[in-house]
């Protein structure tokens, strides 16, 4: 309408030849001439939009009610196009997937336009790695929970992987890179990932980024060059954006359903490996493992494993604990009041002093609970062997079935907690297998007071002596002496006489 009304202006009022107007708009002469003829706004008619494919047998109906059921399903469990067609085949369909995969692009586009553009990315070989995290839910012994999965893509094979966690914690995301590297077999000269505190501390107006000391520990290690995306824009590292949303209607619906994330996360990484199997999007017919197999020989060699732990200093409480994420850990009780080292990995706990290892707990993600090793408080129990009975060290404590049964001895008599204590003792001096051995000759020999348990500890740990060459033979006499007493009353007279 407002070209029409500025053609007829042009020459109407200014007195513009139809040429000029031509030559200026890009019409054609009729078309100008047309417009001054008809004062009316030129109409278009919007075509009708092709008939959706059909399904054979009438299964579009069907497709398009698990379609609009979906929709009423939060994003994440909704279920791709892969899952629909498999629930149409377990129905009786017959048909190909590529009708089903364009009618629901057909649906998805009915009602939606998208105005954005973007430019096509280009990755060579062993340059470029995507990282990103993703929210899943899964069904861990029995129980419905969250997960975060980590995502790793190499950029040029496309080739994928995923690790699941409890949470996002750094010592996650050190661990998920070392993983990832470990699968791959090489390293790549960069790394592409977003903003999160555990890898960047502060991003500047200029875009320049403060990475955190220990993400870039991890990357000096494997001397990569870590490159985040600017704040919200998500499409600088669309591969992995896009595996997020692509695995996830593979891998995660419906829930997945394991005893442990060990069991989870070896499926997942079985899974990485079939996934691989598939065409690549730009070097088909091959695959993407045959395409990774050449781009592996691009990458650096992955050298010693980083030791992908955060540190803090804590201090051992008078109870023997030490807190971290909520839960506490014992450590041995010659530490209480000191300050000590605490190494959280993604799935254990180690306590440090100077150079030495004290204590080793599998990680825990409960919340106040405090967990004992019983042998961390035995030394305790030489001044305190009353706490054998109800310590919370010792309550469930799981000794071997011939300690457990001494213990269980000694305790319906009275001063049975002081023995027991004895014999705890003579552990921490000769060792835990030791007396466990002790321990289980005496029951199989029906001996189970204190003295002979310690004479069978004592036998264990004396050494045999044993002759280093041939035995000495001693030199045998040839003439048998004959006895003779009368020497001995010549003996007796002589001293009678003196006497």
């Amino acid at each position: 309408m407002e070209s029409v009304s500025k053609i007829r202006r042009w020459i109407l009022v200014e007195g513009r030849s139809i040429r000029s107007v031509a030559r200026a708009t890009g019409l054609s002469r009729n078309t100008v001439k047309k417009y001054l003829k008809d004062d009316s706004p030129p109409s278009y008619q919007r075509q009708a939009p092709p008939a959706r494919h059909k399904l054979c047998d009438g299964f579009d109906a069907r497709l398009q009610e698990l379609f609009e059921q979906d929709q009423k399903r939060p994003r994440r469990e909704r279920r791709t196009a892969t899952k629909l067609y498999e629930q149409l085949v377990s129905e009786g369909y017959t048909g190909s997937y590529s009708p089903v995969q364009r009618f629901i692009r057909d649906l998805k586009r009915a009602d939606a336009g998208s105005g954005e553009a973007f430019i096509p990315l280009h990755f060579a070989a062993g340059d470029a790695l995507q990282f990103d995290w993703s929210e899943e839910r899964v069904v861990l012994g029995g129980v419905e929970q969250k997960v975060k999965v980590a995502h790793f893509r190499l950029c040029h094979s496309r080739k994928p992987f995923v690790i699941a966690y409890p949470g996002e914690s750094q010592e996650m995301v050190l661990d998920a890179f070392v993983r990832a590297l470990s699968f791959y077999g090489g390293v790549p000269r960069r790394v592409i990932i977003d903003n999160p505190k555990t890898m960047v501390t502060y991003v500047s107006r200029s875009k320049d980024r403060v990475f955190h000391p220990r993400f870039l520990a991890l990357m000096n290690h494997y001397v990569i060059e870590p490159v985040a995306c600017t704040p919200a824009s998500g499409w600088e590292k669309g591969q992995v954006e896009n595996q997020v949303q692509f695995l996830r209607g593979r891998l995660f619906v419906p829930m997945p359903a394991f005893d442990d994330l060990d069991g989870l996360n070896g499926w997942l990484r079985l899974r990485c490996e079939d996934l691989a199997n598939r065409a690549h999007p730009e070097h088909s017919p091959r695959t993407i493992a045959e395409v990774f197999e050449d781009e592996r020989a691009e990458l650096r060699p992955l050298g010693r494993a980083f030791d992908g732990y955060v540190e803090k200093t804590v201090r051992v409480r008078s109870t023997c604990l030490v807190q971290y994420a909520s839960n506490r850990y014992s450590v041995p009780s010659r530490f209480a009041g000191q300050h000590v080292s605490l190494r959280a990995y993604a799935s254990r706990i180690v306590l440090v002093s100077g150079r030495d290892v004290i204590a080793e707990h599998k990680r825990r993600f409960t919340r106040n609970v405090s967990y004992f090793e019983p042998w961390h408080y035995v030394p305790l129990l030489d001044r305190k062997p009353g706490a054998l009975r109800n310590g919370a060290p010792f309550v469930d404590w799981q000794l071997p079935d011939a300690m457990h049964r001494i213990r269980e001895h000694y305790m319906t008599g009275k001063g049975g907690d002081r023995e027991f204590v004895d014999l705890l003792l003579l552990a921490q001096d000769h060792g835990v297998e030791v007396v466990e051995i002790a321990c289980d000759l005496a029951v199989e020999q029906n001996t189970l007071r204190l003295p002979a348990i310690v004479n069978l500890i004592n036998q264990l740990v004396e050494p045999v002596i044993t002759p280093l060459g041939e035995p000495y033979i001693y030199p045998q006499l040839t003439m048998r002496p004959e006895a003779d007493c009368k020497r001995y009353e010549a003996l007796c007279s002589a001293e009678e006489a003196a006497a």
